[in-house]
């Protein structure tokens, strides 16, 4: 389709002239294997790690290199071998835990806030805790109110806690590897459509910058910040919007702690108008306080109120005839974009048609296939 053309373009900057496309779920299993011959301390801990999906694929075929004893198949005990993992940390190993859904990790937080986060704080310095936390979020047909949970804000309220968002495949791949080698503990949230998502990803060992975001796309009518598989959305309706005249700055947050946000201040002084979506809920959630914070920072430079797009304040329905209108898509955040910078009700609808036009006809609970890139 015309428009996935155009979307490839777009984002010409995510690739080198030497492409080497793969997914994001790909990159992960790379950065794992690369990681494994490098550092004899880490270890991959997980529920699910030698089933037949390997953690969605990311975990695939690296027995022959880590060995049966760096690879460890988790108890349904999350508590405890998270404590193992914390332990075997400050004893010199460098634990990654992989948790097939957020709400897992729930049952291990007195460890992950009480020692994990504070261990290098309460130590004077003396401990570290250099673990990885790998959770699993997102929507997909039957996960319900219990196993679609986007619980991003909990982990980045916490001091001492590092959470990454990542998006793109080559993000994921040296993000990962710069979570390893961090002396702290480092949470990465992975929303699982984003595993197939494709894109260039470098075949050597590399780190990715875990400390801010990245801009995606330039423009000088509103600046955009969203995070994980809302970047996807966002990205989609920013080329749309650029076929009827508007250009946004785009920015993918990809890390919501610690949370660097002097670049998207430049650009809301830029632009005068910030728009937020987020894949968690809207109260209470990182774009409300990404909106406080630039409020806070550029209140003479906003032309209008930011605005927010997030999930609403109820759990997720399990059955698809529930969904309609509860995520964040790119339609939301064209009518926002049109309405912040007062564009005519012609140019709103000339831009959701060309959605509707380029949209595959797909269930709310399945993902678009122009997500999959390159990217």
């Amino acid at each position: 389709m015309q428009h996935d053309k155009a979307l490839k373009k777009k984002i010409a900057n995510e690739t080198s002239p030497a492409e080497r496309i793969i997914s994001s779920g790909q990159a992960i299993n790379e950065a794992f294997a690369q990681i494994g011959e490098r550092n004899k301390d880490v270890l991959l801990f997980a529920e699910g790690i030698d089933d037949p999906s390997a953690i969605y694929g990311t975990t695939k075929n690296l027995t022959g290199i880590y060995g049966k004893e760096r690879i460890i198949e988790m108890p349904i005990a999350e508590n405890g071998l998270c404590g193992v993992a914390i332990g075997a940390a400050m004893a010199g190993k460098r634990p990654v835990i992989s948790f097939q859904r957020v709400e897992f990790a729930l049952l291990a937080m007195e460890q992950i806030i009480n020692n994990a986060a504070k261990m290098h704080y309460v130590s004077n310095g003396v401990h570290s805790a250099p673990i990885v936390l790998r959770l699993v979020i997102g929507r997909g047909w039957g996960q319900g109110p219990e196993h679609s949970q986007s619980l991003e804000t909990l982990f980045s309220y916490i001091p001492g806690l590092k959470v990454l968002m990542p998006t793109f495949p080559g993000d994921y791949k040296g993000m990962l590897i710069a979570a390893v080698e961090d002396n702290n503990p480092v949470v990465i949230i992975e929303h699982r459509w984003t595993h197939y998502v494709k894109g260039h990803v470098d075949s050597g060992y590399y780190k990715s910058d875990i400390t801010k975001p990245k801009r995606i796309t330039e423009g000088n009518d509103c600046t955009i910040v969203a995070t994980s598989f809302s970047t996807l959305d966002a990205l989609r309706a920013a080329e749309i919007l650029s076929e009827v005249g508007i250009n946004v700055d785009l920015f993918d947050l990809r890390v919501t702690r610690p949370l660097q946000l002097a670049e998207i201040e430049k650009s809301v002084k830029k632009t005068g108008l910030l728009l937020t979506v987020d894949t968690g809920y809207k109260t209470l959630g990182i774009g409300a306080e990404i909106v406080s914070q630039i409020t806070e920072k550029c209140f003479k430079n906003l032309k209008a109120a930011p605005a927010r797009i997030g999930l609403p304040d109820h759990p997720t329905p399990s059955s698809r005839g529930y969904l309609s209108g509860l995520y964040p898509d790119a339609s939301k955040i064209i009518s926002q974009v049109c309405n912040q910078i007062g564009a005519s009700k012609e140019k709103e609808d000339s831009a959701l048609k060309i959605l509707r036009d380029t949209s595959a006809n797909l269930p709310i609970d399945v993902p678009d296939p122009a997500f999959q890139g390159p990217f």
